[in-house]
């Protein structure tokens, strides 16, 4: 409930999920039949990257020259087309916020990101708990068609949403991880997902700050006998670097079909592209094998 996006927005950790989510949202529009996009902790759907990040009385350095500014003067002949897609959406963003300057300076959260791809028939579902994030999120989507903002605890919506009127749906789980126990919440409300909705794409960021704990997570995923589940990391720096967040990862429940092989040219070029030290790099694995 103390968090705040404002700090991390447009990170590298940013860059990869969203790059990821216009992947995932494009493959799921692939089929003509509409679905719902289900954002569990939605925040606030945009960032001044220029505002001081303060999550006290200190003015801490912004992480996004580390992840979108390593990419804002790419062309988009040169990057795969996920992340041409991406740099389009974050860059038309920043352009109708009123930023004149060359580099960017309005990010826009997974809501607007979702938003910018959705068809016409397709429907966001957008949950925030946090009292001030909520209100700001509301703002954003006040006047918006098929956008619904719920002030309600994301792992309550995979309960009180699923199974949604379309059949269809992307869920993207991306909790801020302060309780101590949020690996176990996730594996909570997975459970509780699927249970309601097995066919969702189950869609969850998680850091890598600590291996065994993503591990232990995977383990409880597993004894749910979930669907093929897929996970996609990407890391910045080598164990042997001071960085604490050293790279982060998406973990995938029924993700699209080929979608393994299809992220594995955007992966290598974030790997690339988005490096800070020695030792990183960007794989994809099995959690729980296709059938």
């Amino acid at each position: 409930m103390n968090y705040r996006h404002q700090y991390h927005a447009g990170n590298f950790a940013d860059v990869f999920k969203h790059v990821l989510l216009v992947q995932l949202l494009r493959a799921l529009q692939k089929k003509e039949k509409s679905f719902v996009y289900l954002d569990t902790h939605a925040g606030r759907g945009r960032y001044d990257l220029a505002a001081a990040a303060t999550g006290d009385s200190l003015a801490r350095q912004p992480e996004w020259p580390g992840g979108i500014g390593r990419l804002w003067s790419y062309d988009a002949a040169t990057v795969p087309p996920a992340v041409a897609e991406y740099l389009g959406i974050v860059r038309d963003f920043d352009r109708h916020a009123g930023n004149l300057e060359p580099g960017p300076r309005f990010y826009p959260g997974s809501p607007w990101i979702a938003r910018k791809l959705a068809r016409p028939f397709d429907r966001l579902a957008l949950c925030e708990l946090h009292p001030g994030e909520g209100v700001a999120l509301r703002g954003e989507f006040a006047q918006v068609p098929r956008v619904a903002v719920h002030e309600l605890d994301g792992y309550a919506a995979l309960r009180a949403m699923l199974p949604p009127p379309e059949r269809r749906a992307l869920l993207l789980l991306d909790p801020p991880y302060e309780a101590p126990d949020e690996f176990a919440q996730l594996a909570a409300g997975l459970a509780a997902g699927l249970k309601r909705f097995p066919s969702g794409v189950f869609a969850v960021w998680y850091p890598l700050t600590g291996r065994a704990r993503v591990e232990e997570f995977f383990a409880a995923l597993r004894n749910l006998s979930p669907p093929p589940t897929l996970t996609c990391e990407l890391t910045i720096a080598g164990e042997a670097s001071p960085i604490k967040l050293k790279g982060c990862g998406l973990l995938i429940i029924n993700p699209p079909w080929q979608f393994a092989t299809e992220v594995a040219p955007v992966l290598a070029f974030l790997a690339a592209a988005l490096a800070q030290a020695p030792g990183g790099g960007a794989r994809t694995e099995w959690v729980v094998a296709e059938r």
